[in-house]
C-alpha cells in the first residue's frame, strides 16, 4: 500500500529532479545521462579484488547526482526512478555479452531494511532491467533467487576484510530456486559496487546452488578505474539523507 500511494503521489504532485533538484521533472536529461548508456558502460574492479568476484560492469560513475538518484529510489520511495535505473542496469548487463536467456538475480537486502523502506529497491530495479533487455530482444528474467540465511552486522565502518567476515556464508539459494539457477547464466545485479564483497558472496551462493555466474551489473561503480577498499569509509549528504559507505 505504501508503494501504491507513493506512485499515485508522484503523478499528481510537483516533483524535483532526484539527482540535482531541478524543478518539475523527476529526472532531468543531464542526470539521466549520468546514469550512462551502452557507450559509457565500463568494467570496474575493486582493489584488492575479493576471491570469486565475477566480472562487474557499471553503467555510471558514483558521483553526487547518481548517489542522490539511487537514494531517492531506495530510501525516499521515488518508485518512478526504477525504470531509468533498470535501463542503466540493462546496459551494464548487456556489456557481459551473454548469449541466450539470462537470469538477473538481485543481491538480497536485509529484511528489516526492506520493511523499513516499504519496497525492495534492488529487486524492483532488476525487474525493470529485465523488461528493458526484453525490449531490446534479449530473453531476460529477474528472479529473487537468493536470500539471507542469517543476520549480519551493519556494513558501515567495515573495511573489505571486515565486510567479508561479516557476509561470508550469509547468503543461500531461496527455496525452490536451485533448479532455476542452473537453467540459465546468472547476472548478479546491485545498485553499486564498492569493495565487491557483496557480489563475491552472492556469486559463491549461486555456484554452491549449481548455477553459473556470467558476471555482475551495477548502476554505479567507483569514480576511478579502481576503488581501494582499505580507504576509510566516507560519509556524504544527499538530498536529506546521510549515508556511510
Amino acid at each position: 500500500m505504501r508503494g501504491w500511494w507513493r506512485e499515485i503521489a508522484g503523478l499528481v504532485l510537483p516533483v524535483d529532479c532526484a539527482g540535482c533538484g531541478r524543478p518539475r521533472t523527476d529526472l532531468c536529461e543531464r542526470c539521466r545521462g549520468l546514469l550512462g548508456g551502452a557507450s559509457s558502460v565500463r568494467r570496474v574492479r575493486p582493489s584488492p579484488e575479493p576471491a570469486g568476484l565475477p566480472p562487474v560492469y557499471a553503467a555510471g560513475r558514483y558521483g553526487d547526482e547518481v548517489r542522490a538518484v539511487l537514494l531517492a529510489h531506495k530510501e525516499r520511495g521515488a518508485l518512478g526512478l526504477a525504470r531509468p535505473l533498470g535501463e542503466a542496469l540493462a546496459a551494464a548487463a548487456g556489456a557481459l555479452g551473454v548469449a541466450g536467456t539470462v537470469l538477473l538475480v538481485p543481491v538480497p537486502s536485509a529484511r528489516r531494511a526492506v520493511a523499513r523502506r516499504g519496497h525492495d529497491a534492488t529487486a524492483r530495479m532488476a525487474r525493470a532491467a529485465a523488461a528493458a533487455l526484453r525490449r531490446q530482444g534479449t530473453p531476460a528474467r529477474a528472479v529473487t533467487a537468493l536470500r539471507r540465511r542469517r543476520l549480519v552486522a551493519d556494513q558501515a565502518g567495515l573495511d573489505a576484510a571486515g565486510r567479508l567476515a561479516n557476509l561470508s556464508g550469509a547468503l543461500e539459494a531461496a527455496g525452490g530456486a536451485t533448479a532455476l539457477l542452473a537453467a540459465a547464466p546468472v547476472v548478479l545485479v546491485d545498485d553499486l559496487m564498492t569493495t565487491g564483497t557483496s557480489l563475491s558472496v552472492a556469486a559463491s551462493a549461486v555456484r554452491v546452488a549449481g548455477g553459473r555466474v556470467a558476471g555482475a551489473a551495477v548502476v554505479a561503480g567507483p569514480d576511478g578505474p579502481e576503488v581501494h577498499s582499505d580507504a576509510r569509509p566516507r560519509r556524504w549528504q544527499g538530498r536529506g539523507f546521510t549515508r556511510t559507505e
